[in-house]
């Protein structure tokens, strides 16, 4: 892919990221001052949840037609590229379907025995509706990805947000007409109508699509229905392996963070209160800056693969070293920014001082945060996914660590440290894996 069409389809996603970011940033002021600290708390923690049932279902599916989708393209097989989209979309569907259907079944067990919150139960099941929609328009995303044509993907985005931000604000003047408690379901329920609206334009766009590109009964009979499918579960299931085990001991770690408040000697509401400021307020202001790394991480992954398709490992290693050296500088720049102003933005945006302090804790690992989400994106681009399991493992072992040994003793702070020595140790486990040229030979992609 030719440095124009990168840069392009990253802008494109940078800027649909930025506004997108921008609506959100005020949707959770709206949220913080309508279901409060603690309403915030209890919607972050049932997310989780999401991201295991979509690790389950769709998520390795997903990263599977990015990768195999742009190799198809790359060697001029767009019938394969097609049909793969096609196969890997019914399977994610009915996946997903599954496993929405069984958390929803199952929302009572998880809220109390895995959560240890039934107040999350509704928002479970409210979630298991959302799974299956999802997994639609992220198949079809990844299409558009792979073939660098991001203005649907961002098309989508945009849309998922507004109908998210719209419907959550409906639902808020409901519950007040009708003189009802706000609680965090009008946040799941403005997810869940975000996340229709999204798998509708998705629709839309690849049927009108597709309708262009006049299908003939040979290419149907033709098509290499087993092979295709046996390539996208090849490519998904390391994939999903990887986020299943890290979104399992990312849901503990969640789960344990206001256990170990408790034990610190906070109450239960002082718990979540703490727990909702920092990922609902705090933690989505230092992600802010994200926006670029994520949206040209989204272009890289296939951008690598038609690199590590064409076998031309020197331009593998240039991407990787400009890669590196353009996060970082940003990771630095911002760093500075939100510690000098981390305490004035949290009074301004959230009026929580509390906010502000996190802030700038935070600010030490911005270089890290964003540099992972990049280096990740190009060891997935080279198909190496079992490497980037066992660093992200290692990372998330790190925090752990620090939230059952040392939050119990000096509180929230603990965290951050075991945030910031698992970031770190991310990068150099990264850094380390690409530190010589891939070589396309090598039978071990761990």
């Amino acid at each position: 892919m030719s440095k124009k069409v990168f840069l392009k389809g990253t802008l494109i996603l940078a800027c649909t990221g930025l506004i997108s970011r921008l609506a959100g940033f005020f949707y959770r002021i709206f949220l913080s001052h309508s279901i409060g600290a603690e309403g915030m708390g209890l919607y972050q923690l049932a997310l989780p949840i999401q991201g295991l049932m979509a690790a389950l279902s769709y998520a390795g599916i997903q990263s599977a037609l990015s990768r195999l989708i742009s190799a198809k393209l790359t060697l001029h097989r767009k019938k394969d590229a097609r049909f793969s989209l096609i196969l890997g979309t019914v399977a994610a569907v009915i996946l997903s379907a599954m496993a929405g259907f069984f958390l929803f079944e199952n929302a009572d067990f998880f809220a109390k025995a895995v959560l240890k919150e039934p107040k999350t139960s509704d928002l479970l099941r409210l979630i298991g509706f959302t799974v299956p929609v999802c997994a639609i328009h992220a198949c079809i995303d990844s299409y558009y990805y792979a073939r660098k044509k991001a203005i649907v993907p961002a098309a989508v985005q945009l849309t998922e947000q507004a109908v998210r931000i719209g419907a959550s604000y409906v639902l808020y003047l409901i519950c007040l007409r009708e003189s009802r408690p706000v609680t965090a379901l009008i946040a799941a329920g403005g997810s869940l109508a975000g996340e229709i609206a999204a798998s509708l334009v998705s629709l839309l766009a690849i049927t009108f699509y597709f309708g262009n590109c006049h299908f003939s009964e040979t290419d149907v009979r033709t098509c290499r229905t087993f092979s295709l499918a046996k390539e996208i579960f090849g490519l998904s299931f390391p994939i999903s392996l990887n986020r299943i085990l890290l979104t399992l001991l990312g849901s503990i770690e969640v789960v344990l963070i206001p256990q170990m408040l408790l034990r610190f000697g906070l109450t239960a509401s002082d718990s979540l209160q703490i727990y909702g400021i920092f990922t609902g307020m705090a933690l989505p202001l230092i992600l802010f800056p994200s926006t670029l790394t994520a949206s040209a991480s989204v272009m890289l992954m296939p951008s690598v693969a038609e690199l590590d398709t064409l076998g031309d490992r020197k331009k593998i290693q240039k991407v990787i070293d400009q890669t590196f050296f353009l996060c970082m500088l940003l990771g630095f720049l911002c760093g500075a920014a939100f510690f000098l102003m981390g305490p004035f933005l949290g009074r301004l945006l959230f009026h929580s001082p509390t906010a502000g302090t996190y802030i700038r804790y935070m600010a030490f690992v911005c270089p890290f945060l964003y540099t992972n989400t990049m280096l990740a994106s190009i060891l997935h681009g080279l198909g190496r996914p079992g490497r980037c399991l066992v660093h992200n493992i290692s990372g998330i072992l790190v925090r752990i660590f620090f939230v059952t040994a040392v939050i119990p003793v000096i509180g929230i702070r603990g965290y951050f440290y075991g945030i910031f020595l698992g970031e770190l140790l991310l990068s150099l486990l990264h850094v380390k894996a690409l530190k010589f040229p891939y070589r396309q030979s090598d039978n071990n992609r761990l």
